[in-house]
């Protein structure tokens, strides 16, 4: 009988990757593209980053989730508390939901706006403000959402490293996956010892 103690190497590499991604794309999103006029030539590199970024992020997480499906796991981790365990479970489940609409309401709102002609092909140019498209509070919205998400998650995270102390954290590192179980006593059979 055996137990996975970790998860896929694959979904280890992807969990850390898409971590710093997802931070650096809300970075550059919520900090830099805000702040850069519409009208400024940066606009358009600093867009490019962020499209490709997301375009990325949208792709490794479709692997994510396809490699998560078809590898063993860890069972449930808990938290001791059931309330926290739900807690738990519905955020993991709204966090493959949001990280997956982010990069669908920016494609939605790229092509709403025509950016990708205006960004790769330099063919036409930025509308004067995005926030005058209905699409754009929805990417807004979704961003925050995720940055909450974010903030959630390492708060469970540290939750289990610092107060529990029960090394959940080890089952999204590297390492050997499988612990094998003593196989269990026969006891319908008792050997016979010689003298």
């Amino acid at each position: 009988m055996s137990g996975v103690s970790r998860y896929h190497p694959l979904l280890v590499t992807l969990h850390w990757l898409l971590a710093v991604l997802l931070v650096a794309a809300l970075a550059l999103g919520a900090l830099a593209l805000v702040e850069i006029p519409n009208s400024d030539p940066m606009k358009l590199e600093a867009l490019r980053s962020h499209m490709a970024g997301g375009g990325l992020i949208l792709v490794l997480m479709l692997v994510r989730l396809l490699v998560r499906a078809r590898s063993a796991h860890p069972a449930p981790a808990t938290a001791g508390h059931p309330l926290l365990d739900r807690l738990a479970w519905a955020s993991h489940r709204l966090f493959y939901a949001v990280v997956l609409a982010l990069p669908a309401s920016g494609l939605a709102m790229a092509l709403q706006m025509n950016v990708p002609a205006v960004v790769f092909a330099h063919d036409g140019s930025l509308p004067p403000d995005f926030w005058i498209f209905p699409v754009r509070w929805v990417h807004y919205a979704i961003a925050r959402l995720l940055m909450g998400l974010i903030v959630l998650h390492v708060a469970g995270a540290l939750y289990h490293a610092v107060v529990l102390r029960d090394g959940l954290l080890r089952r999204m590192a590297f390492g050997r996956r499988v612990i094998r179980a003593a196989a269990p006593a026969n006891h319908g059979s008792l050997a016979k010892v010689r003298p």
